[in-house]
């Protein structure tokens, strides 16, 4: 009975009408007062951020936060895949004939995850990993190899949390919710990047709209709030680091693996 109401909750408050009005409030310099709350209630290290707590203008501003210069080293070299964000491994694998198999007990469907794109054809058998961010994380989104953008894609969704609830009792959320894709070649093969916004996000942002390449660990988009990103790698191309499972914490700039250069 609970679940089914929490359920309920969920559904009625994932339109984008309440999102919009969250995010007008975190916009707002009245949030700004929450920051100090905020960053007590998840532990957050404020020390790690560009600016003291006290010059954000809002707790979305602080929330999308830049990181002070070397908090997070770049893993270096040719054919490497660092990690584009501060996050939790919650599943991570081969692709088996475009499904994304078994996260938190449900597969998901490339061709709906990328919204039928012709790129779907490039990872069919490639390999994935979905990255959860909590509040606690650092919420921008860096590129996980060098290379030039192929591509971005909008699909408008649905504002489903992307928390353990919801992504166990919600049906196929990271398919159905908000999502802003980038598609990158490297020299060694192809990358997207799937952004996935939830519950009171307000949009997911490029952080620079013109910018048409970028270096393993540039600046590359921003959550405002929590999220996940699901991270495709072409099929045949890449060797994951062997320690590396499910439930994993990984940071920014962390090497996950290795591609090779296709034939």
């Amino acid at each position: 009975m609970v679940k089914h109401l929490l359920r309920l909750m969920t559904e009625l408050s994932s339109y984008r009408w309440l999102s919009r009005l969250m995010g007008a409030f975190s916009h707002s310099r009245l949030s700004r007062k929450l920051i100090p709350t905020f960053i007590r209630m998840y532990q957050i290290p404020a020390g790690e951020a560009e600016k003291d707590p006290g010059q954000y203008h809002s707790l979305n501003e602080f929330f999308s936060r830049r990181l002070k210069p070397g908090m997070r080293p770049v893993a270096g070299g040719d054919g490497l895949v660092a990690s584009p964000v501060d996050a939790r491994i919650t599943a991570m694998g081969e692709l088996d004939s475009g499904t994304i198999m078994n996260v938190k007990g449900q597969d998901y469907r490339l061709e709906e995850l990328l919204n039928h794109s012709p790129h779907l054809e490039s990872y069919k058998k490639g390999f994935f990993f979905v990255l959860y961010l909590s509040p606690t994380d650092y919420h921008r989104i860096h590129a996980p190899i060098s290379g030039r953008k192929v591509e971005s894609d909008y699909i408008r969704g649905r504002a489903y949390p992307v928390n353990e609830f919801g992504m166990t009792h919600m049906k196929n959320v990271l398919s159905r919710n908000e999502r802003l894709i980038t598609y990158i070649a490297g020299a060694d093969g192809e990358a997207a990047v799937v952004k996935v916004g939830a519950m009171n996000v307000s949009s997911i942002r490029y952080s620079d709209e013109q910018a048409e390449s970028w270096n393993i660990g540039d600046d590359l988009a921003y959550f405002e709030f929590g999220s996940t990103v699901v991270l495709l790698l072409e099929s045949g191309t890449f060797t994951p680091r062997p320690d590396l499972t499910s439930d994993t914490k990984v940071r920014m700039g962390e090497l996950l693996g290795t591609m090779k250069r296709l034939d």
